[in-house]
């Protein structure tokens, strides 16, 4: 067994909603039955007993070894505590070739579970040993490593919980909520309200004070020091128990407390000197540790703090007992899990020592033995939730604090004897001020009742009943999806929004491009979500891309399938027919927001049927108002669009709206029809979005196919009394829609330019010249630049195929480079002909016609 191609879904695709890893899998004969291999399951098992029950797959009674690829990558990945649940093995048109796909929480887990899994089968088929246990070990290291710490992936799961869409926008803690114009962004528990000035300030401890002695906030007095000597000097000059901690710092490192003695002191000034060039020395507040969370303007969550610690048993080394301590699956060396690990450094060293410990002695049973005198969890502290025992006045102070330092999000460290008590009636005092507070002390503190921090601070930044997100539509079909894109993003522009625009020339943000090229996948449709200005988004959404990568977006507001026709890249990727192609391009439907809509060409049975799978509205567009799907759908009160009298009209129960034709440059007074079909699509768009039949009207009033607002899509031009049609249709329905349209516009004589994309089935590109070849009377061929994978000549040879029985063609010439057969043919063009030129380089071969126009 061979993995011969691993892609990456990274959004809802073909297989389910859930991000994954496919990949095609080749089974030999035996491999393809495993009751030809009696021995492999059980050897499965031995190696790996965590492992499900495996079944047959596809309807076939025989279990292929992909299958156990697919449930080993998976059950890997769950053991170690990814939440993953989806996996499926789908057998191809090809004998013993697989499509496997198996859900990942993280991509890289999701790649090394599979890569383990595979060698796990290779184990058990050749009698190999297999280390589960190291595997597994690989697996959970990578995965802490790589996914949201506690603190991020509390405010993701609070966001997610509300309907706002997220997206990581590196490996660490910065996270974007939302999309467009209505986007926010965290790193960590900072947002982008976060004041860099204010980040600042509370980084200064010294500073710190200062700015909260003046707001009437009680804090310890102490200076900044210089050197050693000067510390033990200011110590003197406080004149009791001192703390000495880094002027710049954050996590508790470098901070030592409760110290009294010379030797203390200096040593623990070279400590914090360590972390930060200035050293403070300040009075030490007797009492409990305690760290209060402000979000906005109220206290959310309040937690005691103890310090690092251990109980002698009389029998373990200190050292031995914080490797027992540190054994504790909630503890680790990261933020990732509840707890730290206990650290055994230099100040836990020193703090020992004051007490007659060091790590190598054997305290009493019973004896408590601290390791720091702080009590920071991320140097091994634990916390215990106090929140509905802070005394009012004790949370007026931490929200003024808050508010002095400019901090949104705040992490405020107080000392005092009693939580219950005003500070200022127990020489409390509040020592230190966090940005980027850590969070999992609040979220699954030690002991105490849990709270959602994650939820106040979403609650903060989005108001109540904000999803963050945009309007999207989403355009899939074999034709027509780009003039649709187009004509859509105009009729919503005409609301005054700024409308973010994928298709196959490029992005566009409002009317100007920002990339070129076919921007008809997902990393440029993430780009348009991730565009600031953005207020709504239209995006062609393509099948190469959904296929490789899934949709960029976890729902759209809108859905539009304008058609299903043969050409369209089948034979690729197995995609064979019509119907394996309908269920792609359903995909956007399947992910319709409940309150969205699909707008399905009901004279399409195969878009039609997608219907059933949209969890939203479903609005139906078809020309002939007395299709089957079209009437009972209106019939039901329900939305629709259809053509009456040279009107296009929107019907929903007994409100029925029309828009002339006439005022509808697009369809050239409905002589069109593949138009009028675009038109509707784009309508029922613009509807399902609310927009009011004049503002729909006053768009398509304004829109025209020109080669500037549509390049390629049917741009008509005049040429010395001929008439010149420049298209980029592929595809035999494309071309029959074509031939349709020229046939309602008069000519003297038909010319006809066209070649065929390399990766299109031999039967497709015959049919296209075959249907050519019954309405033209000379065909021009010529040759792509790109023959994706033919060789030369050989598209060539069966377009030639496709006109052995041309009803109408008279002459045939075959002209190198398609710019020559574009001059060729206006040679020949004479007052009263027609050519359609169908253009492969869509923006290359309109500078040139346009060059060829403005020449005398």
């Amino acid at each position: 067994m061979d993995v011969s191609r691993i892609r990456v879904l990274r959004g809802p695709n073909l297989w389910s909603r859930h991000c994954a890893i496919e990949a095609i899998v080749h089974c030999s004969a035996s491999e393809s039955d495993l009751t030809r291999l009696p021995e492999f399951e059980t050897a499965l098992r031995a190696r790996f007993p965590e492992l499900g029950a495996l079944q047959p797959i596809g309807g076939n009674p025989h279990i292929p070894m992909a299958h156990a690829l697919e449930l080993a990558a998976l059950t890997l990945q769950a053991h170690v505590g990814c939440p993953v649940t989806f996996s499926q093995t789908t057998p191809t048109q090809e004998d013993g070739t697989y499509q496997v796909v198996v859900e990942y929480s993280e991509e890289a887990v999701g790649r090394l579970a599979l890569n383990h899994a595979l060698a796990l089968c290779h184990a058990a088929a050749d009698n190999l040993p297999f280390e589960a246990a190291r595997a597994e070990a690989e697996l959970r290291l990578l995965d802490e490593e790589l996914r949201l710490g506690p603190s991020t992936g509390a405010i993701v799961a609070a966001a997610v919980q509300r309907g706002i869409p997220y997206r990581r926008l590196t490996d660490g803690s910065m996270v974007q909520f939302g999309w467009g114009a209505r986007q926010r962004r965290i790193l960590a528990a900072e947002t982008d309200d976060t004041s860099a000035v204010a980040e600042a300030i509370a980084q200064d401890k010294d500073l710190t004070k200062h700015l909260l002695h003046a707001a009437g906030v009680p804090v310890p007095n102490g200076r900044p020091v210089t050197d050693a000597e000067d510390a033990w000097t200011a110590a003197c000059e406080i004149g009791c128990a001192v703390a000495v901690k880094p002027q710049f710092g954050n996590q508790g490192k470098g901070v030592a407390v409760n110290l009294d003695s010379r030797e203390q002191i200096l040593a623990a000034y070279h400590a914090a000197a360590r972390v930060s060039a200035s050293v403070i020395v300040e009075r030490y507040i007797t009492g409990h540790d305690f760290r209060l969370l402000v979000v906005g303007d109220a206290l959310v969550a309040a937690a005691r703090r103890d310090p690092p610690h251990v109980f002698g048993d009389g029998t373990h080394t200190i050292g031995a007992l914080v490797e027992k301590i540190n054994s504790d699956s909630r503890r680790s060396d990261g933020h990732a899990t509840s707890l730290s690990k206990i650290c055994l450094d230099d100040v836990a060293a020193a703090t020992l020592a004051k007490q007659g410990y060091d790590v190598d002695s054997i305290p009493a049973i019973g004896a408590l033995v601290l390791l720091r005198n702080n009590a920071n969890l991320s140097t091994g502290g634990s916390a215990t939730d106090v929140t509905d025992d802070v005394h009012p006045e004790v949370a007026a102070r931490a929200v003024d604090a808050a508010k002095m330092i400019g901090l949104n999000i705040c992490g405020v460290d107080v000392l005092c004897d009693s939580i219950h008590q005003a500070l200022e009636k127990q020489g409390g005092g509040i020592v230190e001020v966090n940005a980027a507070p850590g969070l999992r002390m609040h979220l699954t503190p030690s002991f105490g009742k849990p709270r959602d921090v994650g939820k106040a601070i979403v609650e903060m930044m989005f108001a109540n009943g904000d999803n963050a997100r945009i309007p999207v539509v989403a355009v899939a079909g074999t034709n027509g999806k780009t003039t649709t894109v187009r004509l859509t993003a105009h009729l919503l522009r005409q609301k005054g929004w700024c409308v973010g625009m994928t298709n196959s020339d490029g992005v566009y943000i409002d009317d100007r491009r920002i990339d070129s090229g076919d921007c008809s996948g997902p990393k440029s449709a993430r780009n348009v979500l991730s565009h600031p200005a953005v207020e709504a988004a239209v995006l062609e959404t393509a099948r190469g891309g959904l296929l490789r990568e899934g949709l960029a977006f976890d729902r759209c507001s809108v859905a539009i399938v304008t058609n299903i026709g043969v050409g369209d890249h089948l034979g690729l990727n197995y995609i064979n027919t019509t119907e394996d192609l309908a269920v792609v391009k359903r995909v956007i439907v399947e992910n319709v927001a409940v309150n969205g809509f699909a707008v399905l060409n009901a004279a399409d049975p195969p878009v039609a049927k997608m219907a059933s799978s949209c969890p939203g509205g479903v609005i139906f567009f078809a020309r002939d108002k007395h299709n089957s799907v079209i009437a009972t759908h209106y019939a039901r009160g329900l939305r629709a669009v259809y053509c009456e009298d040279r009107n296009i009209v929107m019907r929903e129960g007994k409100s029925v709206q029309r828009i002339a034709m006439a005022d509808i440059p697009l369809t050239h007074n409905g002589t069109i029809a593949f138009q009028i079909d675009n038109a509707m699509g784009a309508i029922g768009a613009a509807w399902a979005l609310g927009l009011d039949r004049q503002t729909i009207r006053n768009g398509l009033s304004t829109f025209f196919n020109t080669s500037d607002s549509a390049p390629g899509r049917f741009n008509i031009f005049s040429y010395r009394g001929a008439t010149l049609i420049a298209d980029y249709g592929h595809n035999p329905d494309a071309i029959a829609a074509l031939i349709a349209a020229v046939d309602d516009m008069p000519a003297r004589r038909r010319f006809v330019v066209i070649s065929g994309a390399g990766d299109r089935r031999d039967e497709d590109l015959r049919r296209q010249t075959e249907l050519l070849g019954g309405a033209f009377d000379n065909v021009i061929l010529y040759q792509d630049q790109c023959q994706r994978g033919r060789a030369d000549g050989e598209v060539l040879a069966l377009l030639r195929e496709g006109l052995s029985n041309a009803t109408r063609t008279r002459e045939i010439h075959e002209i190198n480079g398609e710019f020559n057969a574009i001059d060729f043919a206006l040679s020949a063009l004479q007052p009263g002909d027609l050519s359609l030129i169908l253009i492969d380089q869509v923006e290359e071969a309109l500078a040139h016609i346009a060059q060829r126009l403005a020449q005398p």
